[in-house]
């Protein structure tokens, strides 16, 4: 009945969004804020509650995909043409605009949800910007810097861009378990070997139920897809693009219902709003003066427009084309990591040359 109404997907959304929402709310799930801990502060709690994301979304992903619930090959992340270019210049100028700004997109619908009204203006921003570098007139640039320079990898012999099929083109043997493992392994190692990390609880509920959540859109989305009478895109949680879907949603209704990612932002709010309200926490924020509010709109613009390079954000990439061991999620992360590192030390140290410097850090906790 859902699936024939076309409210599954928002729906479906809706729900994921909620409990990706609540949980980063209530327990200060932050990418940009886990990357500052670790540089300036040692802490590697906020990093580590992020990589158990990506473990869980990795361990579910893949079970479904061995049970034949969910088709890797339908998400669009897994086409052959590998966006090398937009990987890297996409990502610097997330990860820039995300210190400019202070968060994320996905950081600014926990916000918005408890009342950040810097929160609203970075993802109105976001939204249009995003728009207009996927379909509007910033989509130009992105044809001639990212499209054309995509690089073929079937000229490997490579399938998809996934590490496995990239890895067993390369040597001529299968290594699409082996990659599997050694990741699962690697990443298993590196989470749970901190004891600090073990006894903080919060965190790792935050990252646990974020990585189901993502998993969950895999599955939401093919299950709607497979029994729906119009197209319906698999995906998972993104945060670049869906904005600016949402406001199309509100200004040029056209009698199409909403999509997952649709569902999923909306979701967020809500769920964010909860845990600001139980939380005491619900407060009106605006920016203090010109100076905070042009560096949010510069900020916003850098994350729309690089998201859309990059095909996704710190959670559409960093955890939903992780979950799929894409070729392209380390490259995104490496690059919005180094914009990041450029943009705090241009807001915190003054210049950005000192994002090339050591940094004197406290002792880790």
């Amino acid at each position: 009945m859902l699936v024939e109404s076309g409210l599954a997907l928002p729906l479906a959304g809706l729900i994921a969004g909620a409990a990706m929402g609540y949980v980063a709310r209530r327990h200060h799930f932050c990418t940009l804020s886990a990357l500052e801990r670790r540089w300036y502060a040692g802490d590697d709690n906020g990093l580590r509650a992020w990589g158990l994301a990506i473990l869980v979304a990795i361990l579910l992903t893949q079970a479904m995909s061995l049970a034949g619930l969910f088709d890797p090959s339908r998400s669009f992340y897994l086409t052959p043409d590998f966006g090398w270019t937009g990987a890297i210049l996409g990502g610097l100028a997330f990860g820039f605009g995300m210190a400019l700004v202070g968060t994320c997109g996905f950081g600014a619908l926990v916000r918005l949800g408890g009342g950040s009204l810097r929160g609203l203006v970075v993802i109105v921003i976001l939204g249009l910007s995003a728009l207009a570098a996927q379909r509007g007139i910033l989509a130009f640039g992105r044809v001639a810097l990212v499209d054309s320079q995509a690089y073929d990898l079937t000229r490997l012999g490579a399938p998809d861009q996934t590490l496995g099929a990239t890895a067993s083109a390369l040597t001529g043997r299968d290594l699409r378990w082996a990659i599997l493992l050694v990741v699962i392994a690697a990443l298993g190692t590196w989470v749970f070997r901190s004891a600090p990390f073990r006894r903080d609880r919060g965190k790792m509920l935050a990252g646990t139920v974020i990585g189901i959540a993502v998993a969950f859109g895999w599955l939401a989305t093919t299950t709607v897809a497979e029994r729906a009478f119009v197209p319906v895109q698999v995906e998972s949680a993104s945060f670049v693009v869906p904005p600016g879907d949402l406001i199309l949603q509100i200004v040029a209704y056209t009698g199409v219902l909403p999509d997952y990612g649709v569902g999923l932002v909306l979701g967020v709010i809500v769920g964010a709003a909860v845990a600001a309200h139980r939380g005491g926490d619900v407060r009106w924020e605006a920016c203090d003066d010109a100076r905070e509010l042009s560096r949010h709109l510069a900020g916003a613009v850098l994350m729309g427009v690089g998201g859309v390079f990059s095909l996704g954000c710190t959670i559409g990439q960093g955890i939903s084309a992780a979950s799929l061991l894409t070729v392209s999620a380390p490259l995104v992360l490496i690059s919005v990591a180094l914009g990041a590192r450029i943009g705090l030390a241009y807001i915190l140290e003054g210049s950005i040359r000192h994002a090339f410097r050591g940094i004197e850090r406290g002792p880790a906790e």
